[in-house]
């Protein structure tokens, strides 16, 4: 197995420091914007948005998490059962500006199962994507980021892997893995 680091701690850190100057730039006072971050691994990445948005902003901007499992298009095809996490939106969409935040886009069917779930909180004004990693050339829907931190041309038999201190890493990385 080989690995590649994509974006260590301190280029990681700039990364999510010019995604809030562009969401802050976009939203302004975010009085009609929520952040929802995808579970399960989305929510660290969000988090870490949220907080640097409040500190560059001054708001407390609005930020929820939302579990896609069983929106999945793959639900009843694997061989274990799929663990489910919290959805939690502790506002309501309808007529929001939401952007939704995970940490890497693939196929896009992801996204489609979001947009499905999100869809059973109300109708928001305006959907757009963050991601910290878009992997290119690999979609399975026309679905593309609104905010990016890094994109990669990435194959298939490669994985993206995002490290969070908060999951236990010894520091922030995210690293392509080659099978």
């Amino acid at each position: 197995m080989e690995k590649l680091r994509l974006l260590n701690g301190q280029l990681l850190d700039l990364t999510m420091q010019r995604l809030c100057h562009q969401l802050a730039e976009k939203h302004e006072d975010f009085a009609h914007s929520v952040l929802v971050g995808m579970q399960p691994r989305g929510r660290y990445f969000a988090d870490r948005i949220k907080a640097r948005l409040d500190r560059i902003t001054g708001i407390n901007v609005p930020i929820g998490y939302l579990d896609i499992t069983f929106y999945r298009d793959d639900f009843r095809r694997r061989n274990a059962p799929l663990q489910a996490s919290e959805t939690l939106l502790p506002f309501d969409v309808e007529e929001k500006h939401v952007v939704l935040i995970d940490d890497v886009l693939f196929t896009g069917r992801t996204i489609r199962a979001a947009l499905s779930a999100l869809g059973e909180y109300g109708r928001p004004a305006s959907v757009e994507l963050l991601v910290l990693i878009d992997r290119l050339y690999s979609r399975d829907l026309p679905i593309q980021p609104d905010y990016t931190g890094r994109t990669v041309n990435s194959i298939l038999s490669q994985r993206v892997v995002v490290e969070w201190t908060e999951q236990g890493a010894a520091e922030d990385a995210i690293w392509l893995v080659t099978k």
